[in-house]
């Protein structure tokens, strides 16, 4: 039996449609839910943060007077950064060198999750006009075909499901997109916040020491 390459990359193309719907379903579900996802983060969390408020969180920190955990407690912070400095400081009884590399540690562990958090929605960026390209090319060779054979209806049902997968592609590279950049603009903010009360929060602690 003669191999046929191009028979055989044809087989292939279409064999790849109905993943490539599958994968496109997903993206656009998964870039709704972390749309929800973030929505409820601004929501809940974003929603009660105090603005400008780390010039008077650092005073009080340096004051001395106040319990510490009162203090972190009781500002404007995530608690996410609340939970790394009240852990921070239940540790002040280590070495000083030992204090900076858990605080280091405690950087470290937050950048990573805040990366992690982004990782999807920068996953799905990329992703969607990939898929959404596929989908479009892989009706066209029937569609071409139809055209041929003057079949009209199979042209315009793969021309139909290759506008479907393009903009179904771009929505969900849309969606994420925006959700992306908010999000590392907040975490980027958030690292910034972090590493200056706790670089003050060690002042004190090492001072106390």
């Amino acid at each position: 039996m003669k191999f046929n390459l191009s028979e055989a990359l044809h087989i292939i193309g279409q064999v790849m449609m109905k993943p490539c719907l599958i994968i496109l379903l997903l993206l656009m579900v998964i870039a709704i839910w972390q749309l929800g996802d973030m929505l409820v983060e601004l929501l809940v969390e974003r929603r009660k943060l105090k603005k400008n408020h780390i010039p008077q969180l650092l005073e009080k920190i340096h004051e001395g007077n106040e319990n510490l955990d009162t203090v972190i407690e009781e500002s404007g912070l995530t608690s996410r950064q609340k939970n790394l400095l009240c852990t921070l400081l239940h540790a002040k009884h280590l070495p000083k060198v030992s204090l900076i590399a858990l605080a280091q540690r405690l950087l470290a562990t937050e950048e990573e999750q805040y990366e992690k958090t982004t990782a999807i929605t920068d996953l799905i960026i990329r992703l969607g006009p990939m898929f959404g390209l596929l989908g479009t090319l892989i009706p066209l060779g029937p569609g071409i075909v139809a055209l041929g054979n003057g079949d009209t209806a199979a042209l315009s049902k793969s021309l139909g499901v290759a506008f479907d997968t393009t903009i179904a592609g771009m929505i969900a590279a849309g969606i994420a997109c925006v959700i992306s950049n908010l999000r590392k603009r907040w975490y980027n903010s958030d690292m910034v916040t972090l590493e200056s009360v706790m670089e003050c929060v060690l002042e004190e602690v090492t001072v106390d020491d």
